[in-house]
């Protein structure tokens, strides 16, 4: 039978692996090469709750792995996470990532972009050094490629001043950008490494877990508590998110109260008054949006449970598989 790792064990785990593949300053050569390895580990040790490759690990244990082959893919795909937002900040202009100046602000952009350039190359070098099969590199090749198309559909409506949208829109391209890397491919990950061809349903359910993650994210942009949320609260109106929230509080709103938002909205972050962004952002609150967009997460967290519970029951490891469903709980139901 396969021990279950405690989650703070297997957290550690991870965590400690993609330290170990990134440079130390204290053996840097020049000073230089030491701020170099300082900004390769800024995003990985301000924390996280390193939920994707944790979700990885468990799926590979019900699907029979050993943990010693899946912690090197978990802290790849940890590593992914950070060089990709490192680059979302600077696309985003982001002021905030984990409670602290995101990395371009701490630096200088072209430094941060560089060391999300490095932290890439060590992704695949991690995964490389692991010997991983032809499967599990071409599932990563396969969540960058999803996540980019979804970074720019999201960046060509703002750069466009798309309003015309509606929440099938946005389903799409959080669909592409956040619920593939962030739920299907730990799922799909952790049954390659363990030789098994992932079912469908890991996707079917996957999409929409990892969408109600991202609409629960959302939400807590605008009312979550700051002190736990890690990120700038309504940095997504500042930089003009078309979320789900936006959409229906555009859609439902008078016609004056909306045409007040998109004027608003369409200026750069640093045009924008902040008494007008304060303004929107209780509209927001007070419009209902947020509770509408909460319902549409525990829908697609119910649908995404009903669809993958039976088959992650049937596994011959019952421990992690409801480690899995457990993972997939707080995805959803979190407040931070």
């Amino acid at each position: 039978m396969t021990v279950l790792p405690a989650p703070a064990e297997l957290r550690e785990a991870i965590q400690n692996h993609v330290l170990d593949a990134l440079p130390s300053p204290e053996r840097a050569p020049r000073a230089e090469l030491a701020e170099y390895a300082r900004l390769l580990r800024d995003y990985p040790q301000r924390g996280g709750k390193t939920l994707r490759g944790m979700l990885l690990c468990y799926s590979g244990l019900a699907y029979g792995a050993e943990l010693e082959r899946l912690l090197p893919v978990a802290a790849a795909l940890e590593l992914f996470q950070h060089w990709a937002l490192i680059h979302d900040d600077i696309e985003d202009g982001s002021d905030e990532r984990r409670g602290k100046p995101a990395l371009h602000k701490l630096y200088s952009l072209p430094l941060a972009l560089n060391a999300g350039d490095a932290l890439h190359a060590r992704m695949w070098g991690v995964l490389v050094e692991a010997r991983v099969s032809y499967a599990v590199l071409e599932e990563f090749t396969r969540l960058v490629d999803r996540t980019a198309e979804g970074q720019h559909l999201e960046m060509t409506w703002m750069e466009g001043q798309r309003f015309d949208l509606t929440p099938a829109d946005y389903l799409e391209m959080v669909g592409q950008k956040a619920a593939y890397y962030t739920a299907v491919a730990p799922l799909r990950l952790g049954a390659l490494v363990a030789g098994v061809e992932p079912p469908k349903v890991l996707e079917e359910a996957g999409m929409k877990l990892g969408i109600g993650f991202q609409i629960v994210d959302d939400r807590l942009n605008l009312s979550g508590d700051p002190a736990k949320y890690g990120k700038e609260i309504a940095g997504d109106l500042w930089e003009g998110k078309r979320t789900l929230i936006l959409l229906h509080f555009l859609q439902n709103a008078a016609p004056a109260e909306r045409s007040r938002a998109e004027a608003l909205l369409r200026k750069p972050r640093e045009h924008k008054p902040e008494s007008e962004v304060r303004w929107l952002h209780g509209r927001i609150l007070a419009s209902g949006a947020l509770d509408y967009a909460q319902q549409v997460a525990e829908q697609l967290l119910e649908q995404g449970m009903t669809t993958l519970r039976p088959a992650l029951m049937g596994l011959p490891n019952p421990a992690p598989a409801q480690g899995v469903l457990e993972l997939l709980q707080q995805l959803v139901r979190r407040e931070a």
